[in-house]
């Protein structure tokens, strides 16, 4: 067993879910972003703009979530930790408010009654709470050390043999 929680969606050593996760980020902050220039602007293209950013954020979530789920339901050490089940909670309830609010805008045609106010509140609460779940997922990284390697130089998830009868030493790149 390695000393670290290991990641078990990945290509060779590297894990899948942190390549996965900017895309979703970048959707679902672009929207209000959008939200703010139609209402700045009055220019039905950012209405627009901000359903399909929203509707790409979702697709993407849900592959970034399949990566995740295969981590966390394949490392028990993973499940142990309490950040592991904020940060799934978190994404699992932003992906529902941006279905929510997806669902409004493509119901009403992207109008300006779809954005004023509940699709901008609904895209800033979904913006929150991706800034709390990625503090969570770094805290993973970074405090708990999932799919870290264990030592320098290690080149897979086996156990590293610690030189010379030492400790190993561990990195967190």
């Amino acid at each position: 067993m390695t000393i670290n929680p290991k990641t078990t969606a990945a290509i060779g050593d590297h894990p899948l879910h942190p390549m996965l996760i900017p895309f979703p980020v970048a959707f679902l902050v672009g929207a209000p972003i959008a939200d703010l220039a139609f209402i700045g602007t009055g220019d039905a293209f950012w209405a627009r703009a901000a359903m399909w950013l929203i509707g790409a954020g979702i697709v993407m979530a849900l592959v970034a979530a399949v990566a995740g789920f295969a981590d966390f339901l394949s490392e028990p050490r993973i499940r142990s930790l309490n950040d592991a089940w904020y940060h799934m909670a978190g994404n699992l309830t932003a992906v529902v408010l941006a279905l929510v609010n997806f669902y409004l805008r493509y119901a009403q045609g992207a109008a300006e009654a779809a954005i004023k106010p509940w699709g901008v509140v609904l895209s800033l609460i979904v913006v929150g709470i991706l800034l709390f779940t990625g503090w969570k997922g770094w805290e993973m990284v970074y405090r708990h050390h999932v799919a870290v390697l264990d030592a320098p130089g290690q080149t897979s998830s086996e156990p590293a043999t610690p030189p010379h009868g030492g400790e190993s030493h561990r990195r967190a790149a």
